[in-house]
């Protein structure tokens, strides 16, 4: 098979239109069998209920060349699982996760000259999403919704290498106790637009969001869970009924535990913790970067640092990010039930 002519080495991390995506309709109470297209637009009501109202959620996950030449992609079912989860809570109708596994394989075969090769440093991205696309013009669910998933071939998140980056803790909120911060939505995201820009507007690569009810103890970034390392390697992360459940936080857990043997907690971290300087090392996880070390965070004026410096990724996060990644790429064996070959 050959790949698409592209210079895979110096590729960015944007959006590319690929040949084929995944279209599957909602109408008077079921979802259509769905099919592949090569149409890249999207055509909906002026009203529409996620123009009126911002009814969507959304995905994202990756497929990649592994050592030995397969095309893979990574757990996909907890995707899935997490849109159902979405569409739950915004009133929206399930798109149940075995049919999300299978359309996402759809269609990465579909696009295979799109996935980048092995050692590119490049990788296709999936984007699963769905959206209320009845007319609705008084506050309620739409009636009729559209699940799309198109894919992008994309660089690196970091060119170069993930240096170490520095954080600030925000005055702003990220999610209300008992809202959305536990679900994928777009809302979500659109209220964390002004934070980022104007984080990024006074030199910082992130914003660190606290609870809201009490302001004490960290939640997580607009677009990202965290993760601590104590001295003696135990890793910590926040938890929080109002954190989104990240797919690659909970993989570096089990990584964590059941290939590099440290000890995992997942619990409440008060600001507070991190002031005194019970953590060694810091990151950001997700899909896109993996893991971000964190090597500062400024709290208004004040500032943590962390042993691991500003230079590169810390001993224990530099371990669990080769292995995690060691994983997807076949360099590992995986867990059962984490690859799914598509050929």
């Amino acid at each position: 098979m050959e790949k698409k002519n592209i210079d895979w080495a110096n590729l960015g991390f944007g959006y590319h239109s690929t040949d084929y995506r995944f279209v599957a309709n909602y109408k008077d109470g079921a979802w259509d069998e769905g099919a592949l297209t090569t149409d890249d637009k999207v055509v909906i009501s002026e009203c529409a209920g996620v123009l009126q109202y911002s009814q969507s959620c959304f995905e994202g996950l990756k497929a990649y060349t592994t050592e030995d030449g397969h095309i893979v992609t990574f757990r996909p079912d907890l995707n899935g699982e997490r849109l159902e989860n979405s569409a739950k809570r915004l009133e929206m109708p399930v798109f149940p996760k075995e049919k999300f596994v299978e359309a996402c394989l759809e269609v990465i075969k579909a696009n295979k000259e799109w996935v980048p090769p092995y050692g590119s440093g490049a990788t296709l991205y999936l984007r699963p999403y769905m959206f209320g696309s009845g007319p609705v013009i008084g506050v309620k669910p739409a009636d009729e919704y559209q699940f799309r998933i198109f894919a992008t071939p994309v660089g690196p998140y970091f060119k170069g290498g993930a240096k170490p980056i520095v954080v600030r803790i925000t005055d702003f909120d990220r999610a209300a106790p008992h809202g959305t911060g536990h679900i994928k939505a777009g809302l979500n995201y659109a209220m964390s637009l002004h934070a980022i820009v104007d984080a990024h507007n006074n030199g910082y690569a992130e914003n660190m969001y606290l609870d809201a009810a009490t302001r004490t103890k960290i939640e997580e970034t607009g677009g990202a869970n965290i993760i601590f390392i104590k001295p003696d390697g135990t890793f910590v992360t926040p938890k929080s009924n109002s954190i989104l459940p990240s797919v690659t936080r909970r993989s570096l857990e089990y990584v964590a535990e059941h290939y590099l043997g440290m000890k995992v907690e997942e619990r409440e971290v008060t600001l507070a913790e991190v002031e005194s300087g019970a953590f060694s090392e810091c990151g950001l996880c997700g899909t896109a970067a993996v893991i971000s070390p964190i090597g500062r965070i400024d709290d208004h004026g004040k500032e943590i640092c962390f042993a691991s410096g500003m230079e590169e990724m810390g001993p224990y996060t530099k371990k669990l990010y080769d292995t995690l990644t060691g994983i997807q790429m076949g360099r590992i064996e995986a867990p059962e039930g984490w690859i799914y070959k598509v050929d």
